[in-house]
């Protein structure tokens, strides 16, 4: 699961995290809305403006940071701290690094006092949509325009990896930025793979050709943590996306009329039904938890496994010596793919915002333009083997296999990088996914029966007046 999350508990709100499932696991904001400004009813601080300070942060203000310490644990934090003293020397910084964001945060929010800069990660944290909804996230447009401060010239929105600025916009305006960028992908232990002279399949004809072989082999061809079977759908609704391109994503997120039953997402759903047909999946599979399924894969009882980047992290202390994990992208299901095999399912999280009603907004601003540098980026990386948002900040480092092999794809996916959207903005579609595609991996349902449940879904969901609907 994702390390942002406090480490081996709640599953499926730690993978939500990540996914940003807000409305199952995030805490809801009720109260009235007020203007902007601090919290005292007085207008925010504000400093001159200048080439060393754009942001207009007022000196020796005050700055209230409230950092999610999961898996990720603060100490990146505290070290952009110390860089934002170096900046405003004459400002004092309180720290919080707290596990329950929503529960701490969600009453001064209500009161509007809150902090100046919220990590709103973690199981329970505030709900974005409704934070957005009530106007209590200040438009972080002015940050991503302002100079970035090692950027060369560029504004801190160039510095970020593809689809990062995307990610945090509501309705056009960009309210978080989140911090860490996830793949997801499918991983096998490379030395396992040199022994036995298999090569890693770019379609999926010849990942059914490997899978023989690695059965003959005497292990399972591959593993799945199947109580949460969303692990699963990454590589059917990646398949799916590289086949029929983003309009087939878009078509998917914007609940259209039958875009569950597109060509490519039906060879999606056979690709992995195949994988029970043959009897390719670690028999067993299915009652498998993320740990139970990894710690199986580690033992080399299954050779692949889907996941997300942050696995590597998770499996520390249960992969072997010289395991050497690594990550490749989904094969393509075949020549008329719309996107290339090097396309990747890539998102960010570790979602960081500037409440409207804070103190010192401009100094939350320019805090998170700290942040988001690369020597502050370079340390999260280095402190937690994990790829920043921050384009360039891992140059030079010594990477693990694992971070290797994902820094690796996201150079040469390049632009091709893409994100289902459906699971942030309609919770209920998300499960109904989920669920589906459990039942498929046990031959419970056809590929048709199984977009037949999901459009169903998809469909009440679009009907629901009291559903807010978004649009990409």
């Amino acid at each position: 699961m994702n390390p942002s999350s406090p480490q081996r508990r709640h599953p499926t709100t730690r993978r939500a995290v990540l996914r940003a499932t807000a409305a199952a696991a995030a805490v809801p904001l009720t109260g009235c809305v007020t203007a902007g400004g601090g919290g005292d009813g007085a207008p925010a601080a504000q400093g001159a403006k200048s080439a060393d300070n754009p942001l207009g942060v007022p000196d020796a203000t005050p700055l209230e940071v409230v950092i999610f310490k999961g898996g990720y644990g603060d100490e990146y934090a505290v070290h952009a701290e110390k860089l934002y003293q170096e900046r405003h020397p004459g400002a004092t910084v309180d720290h919080k690094g707290i596990q329950k964001v929503g529960e701490a945060l969600q009453p001064r929010f209500v009161a509007d006092t809150p902090p100046d800069v919220v990590d709103n990660t973690g199981a329970g944290r505030l709900d974005l949509a409704t934070l957005v909804a009530a106007g209590k996230l200040t438009d972080l447009s002015e940050l991503l325009d302002a100079p970035a401060l090692d950027g060369g010239g560029k504004k801190v929105r160039d510095t970020l990896l593809p689809g990062v600025v995307d990610d945090g916009t509501f309705d056009g305006v960009p309210r978080t930025l989140n911090f860490t960028y996830t793949v997801w992908g499918l991983w096998y232990s490379r030395p396992l793979f040199e022994r036995n002279g298999w090569t890693f399949p770019t379609t999926w004809d010849a990942m059914l050709a490997l899978c023989a072989e690695i059965k003959k082999s005497g292990a399972a061809p591959w593993t799945y943590q199947g109580k949460y079977p969303e692990y699963l759908n990454d590589p059917l609704l990646a398949m799916a996306a590289k086949a029929g391109g983003t309009d087939l994503v878009k078509a998917v997120d914007n609940l259209e009329p039958d875009a569950w039953r597109q060509p490519a997402l039906l060879d999606a759903a056979t690709a992995i039904a195949e994988l029970a047909g043959r009897g390719y999946l670690l028999s067993g599979s299915e009652a498998l938890s993320h740990t139970e399924a990894q710690a199986a894969w580690c033992r080399g009882r299954a050779a692949i496994i889907p996941c997300g980047s942050w696995l590597e992290a998770e499996q520390k202390g249960v992969a072997p010596d010289g395991f050497d994990m690594v990550m490749a992208p989904v094969p393509s299901l075949g020549g008329g793919d719309r996107m290339p095999v090097s396309g990747l399912q890539a998102a960010s999280s570790e979602s960081f915002v500037v409440p409207a009603r804070a103190k010192n907004p401009r100094g939350g601003l320019d805090f998170l333009r700290v942040l988001f540098s690369k020597p502050a980026a370079r340390r999260f990386a280095e402190l937690n083997s994990t790829l920043p948002t921050v384009s360039g900040a891992t140059d030079g480092l010594t990477l693990s296999s694992g971070l290797g092999s994902v820094k690796a794809a996201v150079d040469a996916a390049a632009s091709h990088t893409f994100a289902y959207r459906f699971r942030t903005w309609y919770a209920p579609l998300a499960k109904a996914v989920d669920d589906a595609t459990g039942e498929l991996a046990t031959r419970r349902v056809t590929p048709a029966q199984w977009a037949d449940r999901i459009q169903k879904a998809a469909d009440a969901v679009a009907a629901d007046r009291a559903v807010t609907k978004y649009e990409r």
